[in-house]
């Protein structure tokens, strides 16, 4: 881990809020600018190594690995179909990865030591945590240098939130005395729908100005593109989907340049 390369991990313990799809948008939209990406898919289901096209051949060497067989990031790094972009595969192993880890020894460091010295030369490492707060996540949790949450504009959007913040609180003050809340996105946002609109309200008076600008749609083609195989950036560029992670990617970039000038 370096000074130059910032970690952050994608995390929502509630399912179905689009963290995966964010997580390959906004690692597709850092490269596009010429980032180096690190992507590492932490999610037994490997949505995020299957929406970049990774075929199960490839993932001989996954995150499992990073987490079990002392690893580096870099090692078990695949290079994807997006130029700058690579990503460390999710395989059916990490599946019991949780129970594994209960009896291993310093269980909520292994990956953070498998990236340290072992991501020199990318700009951004960025973890798809898995629907959970598990032993998996806090891995995540620990490694990470701060957290963005993808957050769906539905009714129970704010139930189990609280419990995030509060285990981000507790890592912070047990592990990671680095880690902060980067940004929440606002997800799967249907402006024909009042209630959408109402919980982008409720989540703003929440949360402050730690809510990104950038809402992200309910997009079709943005659906459509894991079964291609490819990010929604790649299949349809010209979609409301795909240009909105991108605009959501340069304020990411733009709050990024701020934390870097607060710390000079």
């Amino acid at each position: 881990m370096t000074d130059a390369t910032r970690i952050l991990a994608i995390a929502n313990q509630k399912g179905g809020v689009g963290k995966t799809t964010t997580a390959v948008n906004l690692a597709t939209s850092l490269a596009a600018v010429g980032k180096s990406v690190l992507l590492i898919d932490l999610d037994p289901q490997g949505n995020a190594s299957t929406g970049l096209g990774i075929s199960r051949q490839a993932r001989s060497v996954s995150s499992y690995n990073l987490l079990f067989d002392g690893v580096g990031a870099r090692s078990a790094a695949v290079e994807t179909k997006v130029p700058n972009l690579w990503v460390v595969p999710a395989s059916v192993h990490l599946a019991g990865a949780d129970i594994e880890l209960v009896t291993a020894e310093r269980r909520e460091f292994r990956l953070r030591e498998a990236l340290r010295e072992h991501t020199e030369g990318f700009d951004y490492v960025l973890i798809d945590c898995p629907p959970s707060l598990s032993l998996t996540t806090l891995n995540a949790l620990v490694a990470a240098d701060a957290v963005l949450v993808p957050l769906q504009c539905e009714f129970y959007a704010l139930e189990g939130l609280s419990q995030l913040v509060r285990t981000i609180d507790r890592v912070k003050s047990h592990f990671n005395p680095v880690l902060e809340i980067q940004g929440v996105v606002l997800t799967m946002y249907d402006k024909r729908n009042n209630l959408s609109a109402q919980v982008a309200a409720d989540v703003r008076e929440f949360f402050g100005p730690k809510v990104y600008t950038t809402i992200i749609p309910r997009n079709v083609r943005v659906s459509e593109a894991p079964s291609h195989g490819l990010p929604a950036i790649v299949y349809d560029m010209g979609c409301p989907g795909s240009q909105a992670y991108i605009q959501l990617a340069k304020e990411l970039l733009k709050r990024e340049r701020g934390i870097e000038q607060a710390a000079a």
